[in-house]
């Protein structure tokens, strides 16, 4: 390679002493630095990407206000470019030698490499030249005209990603320089940055055929017409001075046939010549790399480095053993997927076996995975305990963290440091708060029982249909309504205690009476109250739990521009008091028609929070499901006749390998049965499901034995109801999603008539229900009540039809 092999972007203390003063934090160019390169004795550290949204949510607060038309393109754009200044410069001044570029986003980084290979759905209208913000959002959110793409998870994380729409008539054009523009935005300020592709094999094996396209339709057969943008983007990176380039590789980490390991050998020797000159790296992450996947990673041409989560892909250090000689390894050591403090000492250990594996000059200390998927700076934390914040690192710790180890592993060990980890640690392990007993015995006492409820479906449904009298086809909504700027303000001023308790709840009772006449005045069958006292799914329950902290500024993105506030669960959970009875029962009394009890079921809390690591997830799952369980009942004996149990995060938290699925969805389905197993036949029992792939675990819904489940569908091309027609038998109720509530789109009555007609094909009338694809929380009431209007009569215009058939 003729690069340099660590050009580090800035200049170590001991070397500014022989600058002017004025220029002392002066970011020097790296083709200088190289020079002296040879000369540092620490370390090399990366970091594979970081959180995008700004500390305080600066880029969705941008978005949305540009989104309403509040303010202009370029208003956003410099934000965007604050941002990004921002975090250059915080991790060169930590001291990390690879510093990501190309990891920022407006939106998602799987949608900026559709952009950036022009394969933009034509629907769009897009007619070339590089692609704007009008296109590149009305791809991912949809408009007044056309729906957005597909939304799913990224991997077994909470951020979702913009499904890319491929057939054979795509014509890809490199119609987006967002990778170079950013590089050297980036060295404009002095700061050497690596710059970050989704890589090729990775963006094709992500997406999915469009619609037009036959299902059969082989996505890695587009291979070499998306490797040309792919040489016009490093030829470009080149030539601005680039000496490193990561590809992410993830989809490495999941079970790959012999087919798609040849696109990985056949696209990196196709990109081999494009390549030359440069460092280039494969960057996995999320679980271990499967032994014939090494081989195949490992022996790319044209590769220098190769990136592997060594957190949660600890079986890889086995295959580490084999590591190719002259290779530079980047060792995922820091967690980027949570929140505690790393064990120094152990991470440091483990470098050290690394080094007489591969040598210490091509080791490289790196996060496991980008750090998106962590809380951004544990400085803004001001409500949290001392004791709790010396177990936390955030995004911004964890970069010293990694600095630390690589410092430490080059004989610069700051023993203070180090020492103040340990104490922190043991401290952790030995808190009070942390254990409890009574707890952990519960939690035990629930092996040797599958916990089911004593009738099966069928019979509850007919009990319940006898106390409920539902019409066919009853229409309901998933939970919540829109979050107005005034009933945002209500809630953050009564935890301010600028208003009275009374005041509060005088405020929550009208909007909640708002939102059920509203319901009715609409006819829909089955009532929520709206949820306008919960900030969040997750955190509203956390906040009532024990074991439970919560943060002030710990977001993450979970999708665009909404963020999440994830608990943190720090210890043994229980449940000191009713959570969510008074509401639930004060809504219901505002009505005669059924009104559900709005819960978040167990593995979704556990899904979407930051969870302890002291002991197995399934273990903390299960003390949440008896909590929950505690409520259910509650709930029932307050007379609410249906309950919804939301899993929206069940399919999430899948592992990536087939081998791990089962025990997985064992633990998981049985902690949602232990919620409800005490109920009444009457009772009926919903759940809801989004934004996942379900067909494959479709077997595992049916084995949880709610009595109905509502999941969304509109979205991915009713991609569901393939499930259906292949002859799985569903026997409970079930709400397939008629329209899609994370665009500002509104659906005619026609539209949803016809999806409703396409599921009456293959499910059963009598099991049919009629409902938005998610909650209507990050909506406007512009657009809600006629969207919801045109819902209930599509479903009034069916069951007409249905009535006239017999």
């Amino acid at each position: 390679m003729n690069a340099a092999p660590f050009c580090v972007p800035r200049v170590g203390p001991f070397l500014s002493l022989s600058l002017p003063r004025s220029r002392s934090r002066t970011y020097l160019r790296p083709r200088f630095f190289a020079s002296i390169s040879q000369s540092l004795e620490q370390m090399a550290s990366h970091i594979v990407g970081y959180p995008r949204m700004g500390p305080k949510r600066e880029l969705k607060f941008a978005l949305e206000s540009f989104w309403d038309g509040k303010s202009s393109a370029d208003d956003l754009k410099k934000v965007a470019a604050d941002l990004r200044t921002s975090i250059w410069k915080q991790m060169a001044d930590a001291g990390i030698q690879f510093i990501p570029s190309n990891t920022f986003s407006f939106y998602d980084q799987v949608l900026d490499s559709t952009a950036m290979l022009g394969a933009v759905p034509p629907r769009y209208g897009w007619t070339g030249g590089e692609i704007g913000h009008d296109v590149y959002f009305s791809m991912a959110r949809g408009n007044a005209s056309v729906p957005a793409m597909e939304m799913t998870k990224w991997f077994d994380t909470n951020y979702h990603y913009i499904v890319p729409e491929l057939g054979p008539e795509v014509k890809f054009s490199y119609a987006s320089h967002k990778a170079v523009d950013e590089y050297k935005e980036a060295k404009a300020l002095g700061i050497e940055t690596v710059p970050v592709l989704v890589g090729p094999v990775s963006y094709l094996l992500l997406s999915k055929p469009a619609k037009d396209v036959e299902r059969s339709f082989s996505l890695l057969s587009l291979l070499d017409k998306i490797i040309p943008i792919y040489k016009e983007v490093v030829s470009e990176l080149k030539a601005a001075g680039a000496s490193w380039i990561q590809f992410d590789e993830p989809i490495l980490v999941k079970d790959l046939d012999s087919h798609k390991l040849e696109a990985f050998t056949s696209a990196y020797s196709e990109l081999e010549s494009s390549l030359s000159g440069l460092n280039v790296l494969v960057e996995t992450y999320f679980a271990d790399v499967p032994a014939e996947a090494f081989k195949t990673l490992t022996s790319l041409k044209g590769v220098t480095a190769f990136g592997f989560d060594l957190v949660r892909g600890t079986q890889t250090l086995d295959l580490i053993k084999e590591f190719p000689q002259g290779k530079y390894l980047f060792a995922g050591v820091v967690d980027g997927r949570n929140i505690w403090a790393n064990d120094l000492s152990a991470s440091l250990n483990l470098l050290e076996s690394l080094e007489g594996i591969v040598g210490k000059d091509k080791l490289v200390v790196s996060t496991s995975c980008s750090l998106l998927h962590t809380a951004v700076d544990l400085v803004n934390e001001t409500k949290l305990d001392q004791e709790l914040k010396s177990w936390l690192a955030f995004a911004a710790q964890k970069i010293v963290e990694v600095n630390a180890l690589a410092k430490a592993f080059s004989g610069q060990k700051d023993e203070t440091f180090f020492s103040a980890n340990a104490a922190a640690l043991a401290s952790r392990k030995a808190s009070p708060r942390v254990n409890n007993e009574a707890v952990q015995k519960a939690a035990a006492a629930l092996k040797g029982s599958e916990h089911r409820r004593g009738t099966n479906v069928s019979a509850r449904l007919d009990a319940q249909q006898k106390k409920l009298n539902l019409p066919v086809l009853p229409t309901t909504t998933i939970g919540s309504f829109p979050q107005t700027v005034e009933l945002r303000r209500v809630r953050r001023e009564y935890k301010a205690n600028k208003i009275s308790e009374e005041e509060y709840v005088s405020a929550i009772k009208e909007e909640i009476n708002k939102v059920v006449k509203l319901q009715e005045e609409l006819d829909i069958d089955v009532l929520v109250h709206g949820e306008p006292e919960r900030n969040d799914m997750v955190e509203y329950f956390g906040e009532q739990l024990s074991g439970f902290a919560f943060t002030v500024n710990g977001w993450v993105q979970s999708y665009g521009s909404r963020c999440v506030k994830p608990p943190v669960i720090y210890g043994d959970v229980s449940r000191p008091k009713p959570m969510t009875v008074f509401w639930s029962s004060l809504a219901q009394s505002m009505t005669s028609r059924p009104m559900k009890g709005m819960l978040t079921g167990p593995v979704t809390i556990l899904n979407w929070s930051f969870v302890r690591n002291d002991q197995p997830r399934f273990e903390t799952c299960y003390q949440i499901a008896l909590a929950i369980k505690d409520e259910v009942e509650d709930l029932e004996k307050a007379g609410i006749t249906v309950i919804q149990i939301d899993e929206a995060a069940l399919r999430e938290g899948l592992p990536l390998r087939k081998s791990e699925e089962a025990f997985y969805l064992d633990w998981a389905v049985h902690s949602f049965r232990i919620t409800n197993v005490g109920v009444e036949d009457t009772t009926q029992i919903h759940t809801h499901m989004c934004y996942s792939n379900f067909n494959d675990i479709i077997h595992s819904i049916i084995d949880m034995d709610a009595d109905v489940i509502t999941i969304e569908n509109s979205r991915s091309d009713e991609k569901l109801l393939s499930v259906f027609r292949e002859g799985v038998k569903y026997g409970a109720g079930i709400g397939p999603g008629v329209y899609d509530i994370h665009s500002p789109r509104i659906p005619s009555a026609e539209e949803i008539a016809d999806r409703i007609n396409k599921m009456l094909q293959v499910l059963e009338t009598n099991i049919l229900w009629v409902n938005p694809d998610c909650g209507l929380k990050t909506r406007k009431y512009p657009e809600v009540k006629p969207a919801l209007e045109n819902m209930v009569s599509a479903a009034k215009l069916i069951r007409t039809q249905l009535s006239s058939a017999k």
